[in-house]
């Protein structure tokens, strides 16, 4: 008997696509025709040590006509990440794989079906984190391969504008990048420099840190009047991944409107909205005709303040038209993200962030190139997720 586990998860894996474990068994008991592979799996949050207490999922499959077992869990972790980003800004789950084999086997004798089943096989502890991957990068590939700014998780782009009163932040995975951890966060600016220590918290609940990215976040580096800034990731004095630029931005003719969404990381990008941007307020009724008279009294008689016909439902809908300035094509990809994301804010306090849930209305953007349309503009419609009413 040779039972092993042929495929493995990256050691952290976006949980909304495939992550697969493959079991393998090359004696001849896989010609039994009751042969069956099992994987219990076990999920947890914490410290990578409390897998004790720990859920587990019991999976069985027949083997497939290559002779082996193929889990793909995803679905079941990612069922378990059910925190809004808003929430809890470090999504993740611990889980690993329980392998081995069963078949039934009937006695010649007696004609007792008893069960046979192998030893097991235990992988590593892997990591779930809420997020998805992309058309081409392959099953199981490495996290860290996903974004050029990576331990940064953010798909950029590489420079970006700001205001003065932005808040905000971007999310820092603290653990291995391939077999680098990174321990600090460098800012560069017209200003100088600083540096920001990493905690590198191996609890799922501390894994991604969040540093200051914008100038009214808690602990940005700069208080003056910063014209340009760089974040990067370091190992001691080693850069990490590409640095994230932010330039200031001249002040607008309209009131700005800011957004943040949840990426395919799991963190939130930003984006500020500063070109005419329209507020509509729509309301969908319900009437009904009730029966006017003194039908109780002496006599049958009427108000002449009643009506044949009233309201018994009102409810209302509130949607934002936003367009963005003249931007790079490099905003294309998360622009991308803005319109399949699931958790969306209209940032309506900077300082202290406070927000009002939205979700995207616009179904489809023809997105354009600089060589065929050389200056490129989108415009964005978002419906808010609170009526005016509050009904419970």
């Amino acid at each position: 008997m040779s039972l092993s586990i042929t495929q493995l998860p990256a050691s952290a894996s976006l949980a909304q696509s495939p992550m697969a474990f493959t079991i393998t068994e090359t004696s001849g008991v896989i010609y039994s025709s009751s042969f069956q592979y099992v994987v219990n799996l076990t999920y947890w949050t914490g410290s990578a040590s409390d897998s004790g207490s720990g859920q587990v999922y019991t999976l069985v499959k027949y083997p497939n006509q290559s002779h082996v077992g193929i889990f793909d869990v995803s679905k079941i972790i990612n069922s378990t990440l059910t925190d809004l980003r808003q929430t809890n800004p470090s999504n993740v789950v611990y889980y690993k794989a329980d392998a081995y084999w069963q078949y039934a086997s009937q006695s010649l004798s007696t004609g007792a079906i008893t069960y046979v089943s192998s030893s097991s096989v235990t992988s590593g502890n892997y990591k779930g984190l809420d997020g998805y991957a992309l058309f081409q990068e392959q099953i199981n590939s490495p996290i860290y391969g996903k974004s050029p700014f990576w331990p940064l998780m953010s798909d950029g782009p590489t420079t970006q504008s700001f205001f003065p009163d932005n808040f905000g932040t971007v999310g820092c995975y603290t653990q291995a990048v391939g077999t680098t951890t990174p321990t600090a966060i460098k800012y560069t600016s017209d200003l100088g420099t600083a540096v920001i220590n990493l905690s590198g918290s191996s609890y799922s609940y501390e894994q991604i840190q969040q540093v200051p990215a914008f100038p009214t976040s808690t602990d940005f580096p700069f208080a003056g009047n910063v014209q340009w800034y760089t974040i990067q990731a370091y190992n001691s004095l080693t850069p990490l991944g590409a640095p994230l630029r932010y330039e200031f931005a001249c002040l607008q003719k309209y009131p700005n409107v800011r957004i943040k969404w949840k990426n395919r990381y799991g963190q939130f990008d930003y984006f500020n909205f500063y070109m005419v941007n329209k507020k509509t307020f729509k309301t969908t009724k319900r009437t009904y005709q009730p029966q006017i008279g003194s039908w109780d009294g002496t006599s049958l008689s009427y108000n002449k303040y009643d009506s044949q016909n009233l309201n018994y439902l009102v409810d209302s809908n509130q949607q934002m038209l936003v367009n963005t300035f003249w931007v790079a094509e490099e905003y294309n990809e998360i622009l991308k993200q803005l319109m399949v994301s699931d958790e969306i804010y209209y940032v309506t306090t900077e300082a202290t962030d406070i927000v009002t849930p939205i979700t995207i209305d616009t179904n489809s953007v023809q997105f354009k190139t600089n060589v065929v349309d050389k200056l490129i503009q989108y415009s964005f419609t978002f419906n808010y997720g609170q009526g005016y009413k509050l009904i419970i």
